[in-house]
């Protein structure tokens, strides 16, 4: 029988991790793959912010949604913008969704990294799977492509 995928609850110990975690990257204290994406939310149009991991490799850079259909991917899917931050360096984004086979590399490179053992419950494709597996795993695990991006310092 397959894995199957994990659910990730949002609870308190979560919500606060994310707080600390997003305060790090604010003051550039972080990885530098870290980086706290802002989008306006699709339904109140307030401003939303998270912790996202940036993937960048020869074939571009891109945002992966880990859990599936979170708020920020529906915002980002919603609006096609947003704001990636790291210490005082500002970035507006504009992304589009990647079709699986351009995402499936993506998210194979993503689960290759050693950061992802936290988050390799969220997939049924191990790390050496071959990318082909990984084309199942992207309706799951959606995958945006910064296509522009401008870069300001605060």
């Amino acid at each position: 029988m397959p894995k199957q995928a994990g659910r990730f609850p949002r609870t308190r110990l979560r919500r606060t991790a994310n707080a600390v975690i997003a305060g790090f990257i604010r003051y550039g204290i972080s990885p530098g793959v870290m980086r706290l994406l802002t989008t306006r939310g699709n339904r109140s149009g307030f401003l939303r912010t998270t912790p996202v991991t940036l993937v960048e490799n020869e074939l571009g850079r891109f945002l992966v949604g880990v859990y599936g259909e979170t708020g920020w991917v529906r915002n980002i899917r919603h609006d096609g913008f947003g704001t990636l931050r790291h210490g005082g360096w500002i970035e507006l984004v504009s992304v589009v969704e990647a079709d699986r086979k351009r995402a499936a590399p993506v998210l194979k490179a993503y689960l290759d990294h050693p950061r992802a053992a936290v988050v390799a419950d969220q997939f049924t494709a191990a790390p050496d799977s071959p990318v082909e597996t990984f084309e199942q795993e992207v309706p799951t695990h959606p995958v945006f492509e910064i296509v522009r991006s401008t870069t300001i310092r605060l």
